[in-house]
Protein backbone atom coordinates (compact mmCIF):
# COMPACT_ATOMS: atom_id res chain seq x y z
CA UNK A 1 0.00 0.00 0.00
CA UNK A 2 2.70 2.28 1.18
CA UNK A 3 4.74 1.38 -2.11
CA UNK A 4 1.50 1.89 -4.37
CA UNK A 5 0.96 5.40 -3.12
CA UNK A 6 4.42 6.81 -3.46
CA UNK A 7 5.15 5.21 -7.03
CA UNK A 8 1.60 7.22 -7.58
CA UNK A 9 2.79 10.11 -6.29
CA UNK A 10 6.19 9.76 -7.78
CA UNK A 11 4.26 9.66 -10.92
CA UNK A 12 2.45 13.11 -10.66
CA UNK A 13 5.67 14.82 -9.16
CA UNK A 14 7.88 13.49 -12.83
CA UNK A 15 4.78 14.80 -14.57
CA UNK A 16 4.57 18.12 -13.00
CA UNK A 17 8.91 18.24 -13.28
CA UNK A 18 8.62 17.35 -17.49
CA UNK A 19 6.42 20.49 -17.56
CA UNK A 20 8.80 22.50 -15.25
CA UNK A 21 11.93 21.57 -17.45
CA UNK A 22 10.03 22.00 -20.52
CA UNK A 23 8.51 25.30 -20.35
CA UNK A 24 10.02 28.41 -19.73
CA UNK A 25 8.99 30.43 -16.79
CA UNK A 26 7.48 33.98 -17.76
CA UNK A 27 9.48 36.70 -18.89
CA UNK A 28 10.45 39.01 -15.59
CA UNK A 29 9.60 36.29 -13.22
CA UNK A 30 12.35 36.02 -10.62
CA UNK A 31 13.39 32.92 -7.74
CA UNK A 32 10.99 33.32 -4.89
CA UNK A 33 8.32 34.00 -7.30
CA UNK A 34 8.73 30.98 -9.55
CA UNK A 35 9.35 28.69 -6.68
CA UNK A 36 6.14 29.40 -4.45
CA UNK A 37 4.17 29.42 -8.43
CA UNK A 38 5.77 26.11 -8.68
CA UNK A 39 4.87 24.87 -5.34
CA UNK A 40 1.41 26.42 -5.86
CA UNK A 41 0.90 24.03 -9.03
CA UNK A 42 2.49 21.37 -7.85
CA UNK A 43 0.91 20.71 -4.41
CA UNK A 44 -2.62 21.48 -5.96
CA UNK A 45 -1.61 19.07 -8.68
CA UNK A 46 -1.28 16.41 -5.88
CA UNK A 47 -4.05 17.26 -4.02
CA UNK A 48 -6.59 17.03 -6.94
CA UNK A 49 -4.59 13.49 -8.09
CA UNK A 50 -4.84 11.94 -5.04
CA UNK A 51 -8.23 13.17 -4.48
CA UNK A 52 -9.08 11.52 -7.68
CA UNK A 53 -7.51 8.50 -6.63
CA UNK A 54 -9.30 8.12 -3.36
CA UNK A 55 -12.60 8.62 -5.02
CA UNK A 56 -12.20 5.88 -7.81
CA UNK A 57 -10.80 3.27 -4.99
CA UNK A 58 -13.96 4.25 -3.13
CA UNK A 59 -15.74 2.41 -5.82
CA UNK A 60 -15.02 -1.33 -4.50
CA UNK A 61 -12.85 -1.86 -7.92
CA UNK A 62 -12.34 -5.92 -7.60
CA UNK A 63 -9.45 -6.05 -9.96
CA UNK A 64 -7.28 -4.40 -7.82
CA UNK A 65 -8.09 -7.18 -5.07
CA UNK A 66 -5.11 -8.82 -6.92
CA UNK A 67 -2.36 -6.14 -7.15
CA UNK A 68 -3.31 -4.66 -3.75
CA UNK A 69 -3.69 -7.91 -1.96
CA UNK A 70 -7.52 -7.51 -0.94
CA UNK A 71 -10.40 -5.08 -0.99
CA UNK A 72 -9.35 -4.42 2.69
CA UNK A 73 -6.17 -3.10 1.43
CA UNK A 74 -7.89 -0.90 -1.04
CA UNK A 75 -9.79 0.50 1.19
CA UNK A 76 -6.69 1.78 3.70
CA UNK A 77 -5.25 2.95 0.12
CA UNK A 78 -8.51 4.65 -0.38
CA UNK A 79 -7.99 6.40 3.26
CA UNK A 80 -4.27 7.17 2.91
CA UNK A 81 -5.07 8.85 -0.32
CA UNK A 82 -7.43 10.91 0.97
CA UNK A 83 -5.27 11.79 3.95
CA UNK A 84 -2.48 12.58 1.82
CA UNK A 85 -5.09 14.88 -0.41
CA UNK A 86 -5.77 16.75 2.56
CA UNK A 87 -2.19 17.18 3.74
CA UNK A 88 -1.34 18.62 0.07
CA UNK A 89 -4.55 20.58 0.31
CA UNK A 90 -3.35 22.35 3.58
CA UNK A 91 0.09 22.67 1.75
CA UNK A 92 -1.18 24.68 -1.48
CA UNK A 93 -3.63 26.85 1.19
CA UNK A 94 -0.65 28.24 2.94
CA UNK A 95 1.41 28.99 -0.28
CA UNK A 96 -1.51 30.73 -2.18
CA UNK A 97 -1.28 32.98 1.00
CA UNK A 98 2.50 33.71 0.94
CA UNK A 99 1.85 36.21 -1.14
CA UNK A 100 1.66 38.94 0.79
CA UNK A 101 4.09 37.29 3.05
CA UNK A 102 6.57 37.52 -0.01
CA UNK A 103 5.52 41.29 -1.16
CA UNK A 104 6.50 42.36 2.30
CA UNK A 105 9.43 40.79 2.13
CA UNK A 106 11.36 40.92 -1.46
CA UNK A 107 8.43 43.00 -2.77
CA UNK A 108 6.39 43.10 -5.65
CA UNK A 109 9.28 42.82 -8.41
CA UNK A 110 9.71 39.69 -10.35
CA UNK A 111 6.37 38.45 -9.99
CA UNK A 112 4.68 35.70 -11.69
CA UNK A 113 2.35 37.51 -14.14
CA UNK A 114 -1.09 36.21 -14.16
CA UNK A 115 -2.45 34.46 -17.10
CA UNK A 116 -5.07 36.36 -19.19
CA UNK A 117 -8.54 35.86 -19.31
CA UNK A 118 -11.77 37.91 -20.14
CA UNK A 119 -15.66 37.78 -20.56
CA UNK A 120 -17.33 34.39 -19.01
CA UNK A 121 -13.99 32.06 -18.77
CA UNK A 122 -12.84 35.11 -16.12
CA UNK A 123 -16.11 34.83 -14.40
CA UNK A 124 -15.82 30.82 -14.45
CA UNK A 125 -11.99 31.40 -13.14
CA UNK A 126 -13.45 33.62 -9.80
CA UNK A 127 -16.07 31.55 -9.10
CA UNK A 128 -14.15 28.48 -9.20
CA UNK A 129 -11.53 30.01 -6.95
CA UNK A 130 -14.06 30.95 -4.30
CA UNK A 131 -15.98 27.49 -4.77
CA UNK A 132 -12.76 25.34 -4.21
CA UNK A 133 -11.79 27.12 -0.73
CA UNK A 134 -14.87 26.88 0.77
CA UNK A 135 -15.17 23.12 -0.56
CA UNK A 136 -11.28 22.74 0.73
CA UNK A 137 -12.46 23.60 4.24
CA UNK A 138 -15.11 20.95 4.28
CA UNK A 139 -13.03 18.43 2.73
CA UNK A 140 -10.65 19.25 5.72
CA UNK A 141 -13.19 19.22 8.77
CA UNK A 142 -14.43 15.89 7.06
CA UNK A 143 -11.02 14.29 7.56
CA UNK A 144 -10.55 15.62 10.87
CA UNK A 145 -13.72 13.96 11.36
CA UNK A 146 -12.40 10.65 9.82
CA UNK A 147 -9.26 10.58 12.12
CA UNK A 148 -11.51 11.27 15.27
CA UNK A 149 -12.19 7.64 16.20
CA UNK A 150 -14.69 8.44 19.04
CA UNK A 151 -17.12 10.40 16.25
CA UNK A 152 -20.08 8.17 15.96
CA UNK A 153 -19.89 6.05 12.83
CA UNK A 154 -23.41 6.41 11.97
CA UNK A 155 -23.00 10.66 11.59
CA UNK A 156 -19.83 10.70 9.73
CA UNK A 157 -21.28 8.03 7.36
CA UNK A 158 -24.29 10.57 6.49
CA UNK A 159 -21.53 12.97 6.55
CA UNK A 160 -19.13 11.35 3.87
CA UNK A 161 -22.45 11.11 1.50
CA UNK A 162 -21.15 14.62 0.18
CA UNK A 163 -17.31 13.80 -0.33
CA UNK A 164 -18.75 13.33 -4.12
CA UNK A 165 -20.35 16.52 -4.09
CA UNK A 166 -17.28 18.26 -2.41
CA UNK A 167 -14.50 16.64 -5.11
CA UNK A 168 -16.85 17.69 -8.12
CA UNK A 169 -16.40 21.00 -6.54
CA UNK A 170 -12.85 20.71 -6.18
CA UNK A 171 -12.32 19.01 -9.75
CA UNK A 172 -13.92 22.24 -11.16
CA UNK A 173 -11.69 24.38 -9.39
CA UNK A 174 -8.71 22.37 -10.68
CA UNK A 175 -10.07 22.36 -13.96
CA UNK A 176 -10.57 25.91 -14.26
CA UNK A 177 -7.54 27.04 -11.97
CA UNK A 178 -4.87 25.07 -14.22
CA UNK A 179 -2.36 26.53 -16.23
CA UNK A 180 -3.23 26.85 -19.52
CA UNK A 181 0.02 25.29 -20.26
CA UNK A 182 -0.58 21.58 -19.16
CA UNK A 183 -3.21 20.70 -21.22
CA UNK A 184 -0.32 20.70 -24.32
CA UNK A 185 1.98 18.78 -22.12
CA UNK A 186 1.67 15.25 -20.25
CA UNK A 187 0.81 16.49 -16.82
CA UNK A 188 -2.04 17.53 -18.72
CA UNK A 189 -3.19 14.19 -19.94
CA UNK A 190 -2.72 12.56 -16.67
CA UNK A 191 -4.70 15.11 -14.84
CA UNK A 192 -7.81 14.46 -17.38
CA UNK A 193 -7.33 10.78 -16.44
CA UNK A 194 -7.07 10.83 -13.26
CA UNK A 195 -10.10 13.66 -12.98
CA UNK A 196 -11.59 11.44 -15.11
CA UNK A 197 -11.94 8.72 -12.46
CA UNK A 198 -12.80 10.34 -9.74
CA UNK A 199 -15.78 11.99 -11.79
CA UNK A 200 -16.60 8.16 -12.11
CA UNK A 201 -16.66 7.16 -8.82
CA UNK A 202 -18.16 10.33 -7.42
CA UNK A 203 -21.51 9.53 -10.33
CA UNK A 204 -21.48 5.96 -9.15
CA UNK A 205 -21.67 7.17 -5.77
CA UNK A 206 -24.38 9.83 -5.94
CA UNK A 207 -26.34 7.30 -7.87
CA UNK A 208 -26.10 4.74 -5.25
CA UNK A 209 -24.61 2.08 -7.86
CA UNK A 210 -21.03 1.13 -6.15
CA UNK A 211 -21.45 -2.28 -5.52
CA UNK A 212 -24.46 -2.72 -6.70
CA UNK A 213 -23.90 -5.54 -9.23
CA UNK A 214 -22.21 -7.34 -6.25
CA UNK A 215 -25.40 -7.39 -3.99
CA UNK A 216 -27.61 -10.11 -3.31
CA UNK A 217 -30.92 -10.32 -1.53
CA UNK A 218 -32.24 -13.16 1.19
CA UNK A 219 -33.30 -13.61 3.94
CA UNK A 220 -32.13 -14.60 7.77
CA UNK A 221 -32.49 -18.26 8.30
CA UNK A 222 -31.32 -17.96 12.33
CA UNK A 223 -30.14 -15.56 14.67
CA UNK A 224 -28.04 -17.67 17.59
CA UNK A 225 -26.17 -16.23 19.98
CA UNK A 226 -23.24 -18.05 20.68
CA UNK A 227 -21.90 -15.88 23.25
CA UNK A 228 -22.71 -13.18 25.71
CA UNK A 229 -21.20 -10.53 23.21
CA UNK A 230 -21.08 -12.59 20.24
CA UNK A 231 -24.59 -13.18 17.76
CA UNK A 232 -24.15 -15.64 15.13
CA UNK A 233 -26.27 -15.21 11.80
CA UNK A 234 -27.61 -17.70 9.73
CA UNK A 235 -28.85 -16.42 5.79
CA UNK A 236 -29.83 -17.69 2.83
CA UNK A 237 -29.31 -15.50 -0.60
CA UNK A 238 -30.62 -15.71 -4.18
CA UNK A 239 -29.52 -17.63 -6.71
CA UNK A 240 -27.66 -15.14 -8.26
CA UNK A 241 -24.69 -15.92 -5.06
CA UNK A 242 -21.79 -16.93 -6.44
CA UNK A 243 -20.13 -18.57 -3.76
CA UNK A 244 -17.45 -17.59 -1.47
CA UNK A 245 -13.62 -18.58 -0.97
CA UNK A 246 -12.99 -19.37 2.99
CA UNK A 247 -11.63 -15.96 5.09
CA UNK A 248 -13.22 -14.04 2.50
CA UNK A 249 -15.96 -11.18 4.09
CA UNK A 250 -19.25 -9.05 2.75
CA UNK A 251 -21.03 -6.23 3.69
CA UNK A 252 -24.16 -6.63 5.35
CA UNK A 253 -27.28 -4.46 5.68
CA UNK A 254 -30.00 -5.56 7.89
CA UNK A 255 -31.87 -2.33 7.52
CA UNK A 256 -31.51 0.50 4.94
CA UNK A 257 -31.11 3.02 7.52
CA UNK A 258 -28.37 1.76 9.36
CA UNK A 259 -26.63 1.27 6.00
CA UNK A 260 -23.47 -1.46 4.89
CA UNK A 261 -20.92 -3.00 7.57
CA UNK A 262 -18.24 -5.52 6.55
CA UNK A 263 -18.30 -9.27 8.40
CA UNK A 264 -15.73 -11.52 7.49
CA UNK A 265 -18.25 -14.89 6.37
CA UNK A 266 -17.73 -17.18 9.31
CA UNK A 267 -18.02 -20.77 7.69
CA UNK A 268 -17.26 -22.66 4.40
CA UNK A 269 -18.94 -22.44 1.45
CA UNK A 270 -21.07 -25.67 1.28
CA UNK A 271 -23.35 -24.56 -2.60
CA UNK A 272 -25.98 -24.17 -0.86
CA UNK A 273 -26.18 -20.14 -0.69
CA UNK A 274 -26.07 -20.06 2.81
CA UNK A 275 -24.24 -18.01 4.76
CA UNK A 276 -23.45 -17.41 8.35
CA UNK A 277 -21.72 -14.46 10.55
CA UNK A 278 -20.16 -14.68 14.12
CA UNK A 279 -21.01 -10.51 14.90
CA UNK A 280 -19.33 -9.34 17.79
CA UNK A 281 -20.95 -6.53 20.00
CA UNK A 282 -17.70 -3.92 19.45
CA UNK A 283 -20.11 -0.64 19.34
CA UNK A 284 -22.82 1.34 19.18
CA UNK A 285 -24.93 -1.09 16.24
CA UNK A 286 -23.47 -4.26 16.73
CA UNK A 287 -24.67 -4.35 20.53
CA UNK A 288 -28.45 -3.49 19.60
CA UNK A 289 -28.39 -6.11 16.87
CA UNK A 290 -29.23 -9.06 19.23
CA UNK A 291 -32.81 -7.47 19.97
CA UNK A 292 -33.22 -6.45 16.71
CA UNK A 293 -32.60 -9.54 14.09
CA UNK A 294 -34.77 -12.22 13.70
CA UNK A 295 -35.59 -15.40 11.45
CA UNK A 296 -37.48 -14.41 8.47
CA UNK A 297 -36.05 -10.50 8.36
CA UNK A 298 -35.11 -9.75 5.02
CA UNK A 299 -31.19 -9.23 3.96
CA UNK A 300 -28.67 -8.11 1.78
CA UNK A 301 -25.02 -9.21 1.46
CA UNK A 302 -22.92 -7.62 -1.10
CA UNK A 303 -19.93 -9.71 -1.82
CA UNK A 304 -17.36 -11.52 -1.44
CA UNK A 305 -14.68 -9.93 -1.33
CA UNK A 306 -10.96 -10.46 0.24
CA UNK A 307 -7.43 -12.43 0.01
CA UNK A 308 -7.67 -13.81 3.03
CA UNK A 309 -6.93 -17.26 1.62
CA UNK A 310 -5.12 -20.65 2.63
CA UNK A 311 -4.87 -21.72 -0.91
CA UNK A 312 -2.69 -18.37 -1.37
CA UNK A 313 0.38 -19.51 0.94
CA UNK A 314 3.82 -19.82 -0.05
CA UNK A 315 3.66 -23.85 -0.05
CA UNK A 316 7.61 -23.75 0.95
CA UNK A 317 6.94 -21.41 4.36
CA UNK A 318 6.56 -21.96 7.59
CA UNK A 319 2.88 -21.37 8.16
CA UNK A 320 1.68 -19.96 11.48
CA UNK A 321 -1.74 -18.92 11.90
CA UNK A 322 -2.59 -16.74 15.02
CA UNK A 323 -6.59 -15.81 15.85
CA UNK A 324 -7.35 -13.10 18.37
CA UNK A 325 -11.21 -13.26 19.69
CA UNK A 326 -13.38 -12.48 17.12
CA UNK A 327 -10.63 -12.55 14.49
CA UNK A 328 -11.26 -16.60 14.69
CA UNK A 329 -14.03 -16.32 11.73
CA UNK A 330 -12.09 -16.60 8.55
CA UNK A 331 -9.87 -19.35 10.04
CA UNK A 332 -13.05 -21.47 11.01
CA UNK A 333 -14.36 -21.17 7.39
CA UNK A 334 -10.94 -22.33 6.57
CA UNK A 335 -10.86 -25.26 8.89
CA UNK A 336 -14.20 -25.87 7.30
CA UNK A 337 -13.49 -26.05 3.84
CA UNK A 338 -10.66 -28.64 4.64
CA UNK A 339 -12.81 -31.04 6.49
CA UNK A 340 -14.16 -32.30 2.95
CA UNK A 341 -10.70 -32.84 2.04
CA UNK A 342 -7.66 -33.03 4.90
CA UNK A 343 -4.96 -34.37 2.93
CA UNK A 344 -4.92 -30.74 1.38
CA UNK A 345 -4.27 -29.29 4.49
CA UNK A 346 -0.79 -27.87 5.64
CA UNK A 347 1.64 -28.68 8.22
CA UNK A 348 0.51 -25.45 10.39
CA UNK A 349 0.50 -23.76 13.55
CA UNK A 350 -2.72 -22.69 14.65
CA UNK A 351 -2.80 -20.07 17.59
CA UNK A 352 -6.24 -18.70 19.38
CA UNK A 353 -5.61 -16.08 21.71
CA UNK A 354 -8.95 -15.79 24.19
CA UNK A 355 -9.75 -14.07 26.62
CA UNK A 356 -11.00 -17.16 28.70
CA UNK A 357 -10.53 -20.63 27.16
CA UNK A 358 -13.15 -22.55 29.22
CA UNK A 359 -15.80 -20.66 28.61
CA UNK A 360 -15.12 -19.84 24.90
CA UNK A 361 -17.34 -21.17 22.73
CA UNK A 362 -14.79 -20.78 19.92
CA UNK A 363 -12.67 -23.17 21.71
CA UNK A 364 -14.62 -26.39 21.43
CA UNK A 365 -15.27 -25.56 17.53
CA UNK A 366 -11.87 -25.53 16.75
CA UNK A 367 -10.86 -28.22 18.83
CA UNK A 368 -13.71 -30.52 16.87
CA UNK A 369 -12.49 -29.18 13.73
CA UNK A 370 -8.93 -29.82 13.97
CA UNK A 371 -8.92 -33.24 15.33
CA UNK A 372 -9.71 -34.43 11.94
CA UNK A 373 -6.76 -32.25 10.33
CA UNK A 374 -3.53 -34.04 12.02
CA UNK A 375 -1.15 -31.41 10.43
CA UNK A 376 -2.72 -28.46 12.21
CA UNK A 377 -1.77 -28.00 15.60
CA UNK A 378 -4.09 -25.59 17.82
CA UNK A 379 -2.75 -24.16 20.63
CA UNK A 380 -4.80 -22.14 23.03
CA UNK A 381 -3.30 -19.02 24.73
CA UNK A 382 -5.90 -17.84 27.84
CA UNK A 383 -5.71 -14.12 29.05
CA UNK A 384 -7.56 -15.46 32.17
CA UNK A 385 -4.89 -17.68 33.17
CA UNK A 386 -2.24 -15.72 32.38
CA UNK A 387 -0.91 -16.85 28.87
CA UNK A 388 -0.48 -14.25 26.42
CA UNK A 389 0.98 -15.17 22.92
CA UNK A 390 4.48 -13.68 22.49
CA UNK A 391 6.73 -13.63 19.09
CA UNK A 392 9.52 -15.61 21.50
CA UNK A 393 6.80 -18.23 21.80
CA UNK A 394 6.09 -18.38 17.94
CA UNK A 395 9.80 -18.58 16.94
CA UNK A 396 10.42 -21.10 19.46
CA UNK A 397 11.44 -24.28 17.84
CA UNK A 398 11.50 -23.07 14.21
CA UNK A 399 14.22 -22.96 11.44
CA UNK A 400 14.71 -19.41 10.98
CA UNK A 401 16.89 -20.09 7.96
CA UNK A 402 13.46 -20.95 6.34
CA UNK A 403 10.71 -18.82 5.05
CA UNK A 404 8.22 -17.99 8.05
CA UNK A 405 4.11 -16.95 6.63
CA UNK A 406 1.81 -15.29 9.39
CA UNK A 407 -1.71 -15.14 8.80
CA UNK A 408 -3.09 -13.02 11.53
CA UNK A 409 -6.76 -11.94 12.10
CA UNK A 410 -7.45 -10.01 15.45
CA UNK A 411 -6.63 -6.49 17.31
CA UNK A 412 -4.06 -3.73 15.65
CA UNK A 413 -1.95 -3.84 18.91
CA UNK A 414 -0.89 -7.63 19.04
CA UNK A 415 -0.44 -7.49 15.30
CA UNK A 416 2.14 -4.69 15.89
CA UNK A 417 4.10 -6.57 18.47
CA UNK A 418 4.20 -9.81 17.08
CA UNK A 419 5.13 -8.12 13.66
CA UNK A 420 8.24 -6.52 15.16
CA UNK A 421 9.36 -9.63 17.02
CA UNK A 422 8.93 -12.10 14.08
CA UNK A 423 10.71 -9.87 11.59
CA UNK A 424 13.65 -9.58 13.58
CA UNK A 425 14.04 -13.39 14.18
CA UNK A 426 13.08 -13.82 10.12
CA UNK A 427 15.74 -11.35 8.80
CA UNK A 428 13.67 -10.46 5.80
CA UNK A 429 12.15 -14.09 5.23
CA UNK A 430 8.78 -13.23 7.04
CA UNK A 431 5.31 -12.95 5.11
CA UNK A 432 3.00 -11.16 7.37
CA UNK A 433 -0.70 -11.20 6.11
CA UNK A 434 -2.89 -9.76 7.78
CA UNK A 435 -7.19 -9.02 7.71
CA UNK A 436 -7.38 -4.87 7.83
CA UNK A 437 -10.61 -4.01 7.17
CA UNK A 438 -11.67 -0.53 8.32
CA UNK A 439 -14.14 1.80 7.26
CA UNK A 440 -12.71 5.00 8.44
Amino acid sequence: MKTGLALFVCLVTLAWGWDVLSVAAPAGATGPWILRQQGLYLSGLLSIALMSLAMLLATRPVWLEGPLGGLDRVYRTHQWAAILAGASAVLHWFIELSSDLLKAIIGRTGRWPKENYSGWHEGLRDLAKDLGEWALYAVLAMLLLTLWQRFPYRWWRILHRLMPLLYLTLAFHAVLLAPAGYWRQPVGLLLALLIGGGVYGSVCSLRGRIGQARQFAGEILAVTPSAPDVLGVRCRLDRRWPGHRPGQFAFVSFADHEGQHPFTIAGADRGDREVSFAIKALGDYTSRLRGQLAAGQPVTVEGPYGRFDFARRNVDAQQIWIAAGIGVTPFLAWLEALQARPDDAPAAELHYCSRDAETDPFVTRLRSLCSSLPTIRLQLHSARQGQQLGAAQLVAGKDDRRPAEVWFCGPQGLADALRDGLRAAWRGRLSFHQEAFVLR
